[in-house]
């Protein structure tokens, strides 16, 4: 089996296994501030258990691809989900849960305006902007408990430059 990922575009279709795509796509479904701005409502589970949902904001490294996958974590307590605050592309790695470890991960790239929420459970990889200054809101549980679990994955994968 060949242990590399070929990067695909990120679609609301494509990413549902795994949580929801945030994008201003469409007609908004309501217009508000007397005819001003459109509002696209509603467009991640926000889940969490024990705790409330609270905002941070993360600033990662930028990664260049291609890029050696060797690490995923998920979040058991609560979904958790990345708005960049820059219209670079980054990188969104998924995969599924095969028995308390990542099956086989998919890799997706962003376009400009594009935010993905990670539903709660999700195997996903770090957060991997491809351009400075990497700087994104997350949203996420904040709260008591352990809410992170890793896995090192032995051989790792290669995501490759698309």
């Amino acid at each position: 089996m060949s242990r590399t990922i070929v990067p695909e575009p990120l679609t609301a279709a494509a990413f549902a296994p795994f949580g929801d795509v945030l994008e201003a796509e469409g007609a908004p479904d309501r217009i508000i501030n007397r005819g001003r701005c459109g509002r696209w409502h509603d467009r991640a589970r926000l889940d969490v258990d024990g705790g409330r949902a609270g905002v941070s904001l993360f600033r990662a490294e930028p990664c260049a691809l291609p890029l050696r996958l060797d690490l995923m974590e998920r979040h058991p307590l609560g979904a958790q989900c990345f708005v960049p605050m820059s219209p670079d592309p980054f990188l969104v790695v998924v995969a599924p849960d095969e028995g308390g470890t990542p099956g086989r991960p998919r890799a997706f790239l962003t376009r400009p305006g594009q935010a993905v929420n990670y539903h709660r459970g999700t195997w996903h990889g770090v957060l991997t902007p491809l351009a400075a200054p990497g700087l994104f809101a997350v949203v996420d549980r904040i709260g008591p408990g352990e809410n992170l679990e890793e896995a090192a994955l032995d051989p790792p994968w290669e995501i490759a430059a698309p």
